[in-house]
């Protein structure tokens, strides 16, 4: 049997991981506070919680209060949510999502051109 398919990030789940991966370890209130717009503080709460039990937070209790803090790096999740996108859209084909993004002029081919440029002097800067 194949690996189970990782849990998304639902939009309210990804405002708040975005809130811990550029803040760090928070607390329930401090990633409150940096929510825009607003949310009440038991949403937030509750939505730490839901991710904690995902197990894509660490909480640990400092004093009286839940420090929340990331399990999962901004990096891999981009990577996740990429790859779901690409199998769920265009089924498991990367060059159908680039042709896509040339179709619908959301980029062009000399933008294209210039990423695999810079694509290639990363991977000889590696060697």
């Amino acid at each position: 049997m194949g690996k189970s398919p990782k849990p998304r990030f639902t939009q309210l789940e990804l405002r708040i991981m975005q809130v811990i991966w550029r803040c760090g370890a928070s607390t329930v209130a401090a990633v409150q506070a940096e929510l825009r717009p607003p949310l009440a503080y038991t949403t937030v709460q509750t939505v730490l919680n839901i991710l904690h039990r995902k197990g894509k937070l660490r909480r640990d209790l400092q004093g009286r209060a839940y420090v929340y803090s990331a399990k999962v790096t901004q990096a891999r999740a981009l990577g996740q949510g990429v790859r779901d996108l690409i199998d769920r859209m265009f089924g498991g084909s990367s060059e159908e999502l680039v042709m896509s993004l040339l179709k619908n002029r959301q980029i062009d081919a000399a933008t294209l051109a210039e990423l695999s440029r810079r694509f290639s002097r990363t991977g000889e800067d590696e060697a």
